[in-house]
């Protein structure tokens, strides 16, 4: 008989191995739906994980997984400090195009004068504008006890029809004979957020990197991060020390719609270049998976972001050579996080091995 014993304490081994074996067990699954489709899974494998880093073309892919690995960890960090509360932001996506729309709509009101401080308000308006939309969930379930889950996701199909009217209507290239979309803000130097193009670097991942050291920190060496932990492993605890649950909600909430609304600016003004329909793609949803791939812990969201913008780069390159659907692609993406769920609970239960009950 198989039975599962219930640990006295989280297995740490556990917590550290079972992303690694969500991951090899994503690639035997992966291989087996590629195999289905009429592809060579070894090489359909090779092609997502290894031909984008070392293949023949790694030198021009290696900058393009910074630009897709970049908007994953800024919003990933935000939604792991409310995850650790037991805060749950599912619309980070919302907040993401929010973010993008409201530092878009900054840059293109100062266009064309060339100002050093263009750049900045426009990041000013990119997180407030985030932060901003977060806070609707937010303050609904502290004034009303609503649920954040519903709430923030039903604002992300808002969060659309709100990009789709910028983009046919007040942000529209006036000069763009009549296509929709903005100007490009990345040809608009005082409103690009590139650094180093060739390398894919701007200036969101900068910000990316002062997040994960930043949520290391707070976390780690600040009261406010103490709460956090406390409030998610037993709330009943948090109030008996003196942690303000609303407080907690309005903070997690809010910094993590910062940190998706500055992924979106940083997004528009970079890689993306400008404000249209088909804007966002997804970075908001995937995070969650960043996230909990990395265990809700700064450094391990930053490598698991890396690894997830190595799928949309290697994904996008297996479409184009080997000619595999974009919908097994996603299907991938959503295997790791079916398998890390999956195995998650070896970190919680033992399993054991006994010999049947005689009757």
């Amino acid at each position: 008989m198989i039975r599962l014993e219930k640990r006295a304490a989280p297995s740490r081994i556990w917590m550290i191995a079972t992303p690694f074996l969500a991951v090899l067990l994503t690639m035997l699954a992966g291989g087996v739906l590629f195999m289905a489709l009429g592809k060579d899974p070894i090489l359909a494998i090779r092609t997502i994980f290894w031909d984008p880093v070392l293949g023949e073309f790694a030198s021009y892919y290696r900058g393009q997984l910074l630009v897709k690995a970049t908007p994953l960890i800024l919003i990933a960090i935000g939604l792991s400090l409310g995850f650790r509360a037991g805060i749950w932001n599912i619309g980070a996506e919302g907040q993401y195009i929010i973010g993008a729309v409201c530092g878009a709509a900054v840059g293109l009101a100062f266009y064309p004068a060339q100002h050093w401080y263009v750049l900045p308000l426009m990041v000013i308006a990119g997180a407030l504008g985030g932060w901003a939309w977060a806070m609707i969930p937010a303050l609904l379930k502290v004034r009303f006890g609503t649920n954040e889950i519903l709430v923030s996701l039903m604002l992300v199909y808002v969060a659309e029809h709100v990009l789709a009217s910028m983009a046919l209507g007040a942000l529209k290239n006036p000069e763009g004979h009549g296509f929709p979309g903005s100007r490009n803000l990345a040809q608009y130097d005082s409103a690009s957020s590139w650094l180093w193009e060739s390398a894919g670097l701007h200036w969101g991942g900068v910000a990316a990197l002062l997040a994960v050291i930043c949520a290391y920190i707070l976390l780690n060496r600040h009261m406010l991060g103490f709460q956090i932990r406390l409030t998610g492993q037993s709330p009943r605890a948090a109030r008996f020390a003196g942690v303000n649950p609303n407080a907690l909600i309005l903070f997690c909430m809010g910094a993590s719609g910062a940190l998706a609304g500055l992924a979106g600016l940083f997004e528009v003004s970079g890689p993306a270049g400008q404000i249209s329909i088909d804007f966002n793609i997804g970075y908001g949803f995937t995070a969650i998976i960043v996230a909990f791939l990395g265990r809700l812990h700064p450094v391990g969201i930053l490598l698991a972001g890396l690894l997830m913008g190595l799928t949309y780069i290697g994904g996008s390159l297996a479409q184009l050579v080997l000619g595999l659907p974009a919908a097994s692609i996603q299907a991938f993406q959503g295997m790791l996080l079916f398998f890390l769920l999956g195995v998650d609970f070896l970190t919680h239960f033992r399993v054991r091995f006994t010999r049947s009950e005689v009757a």
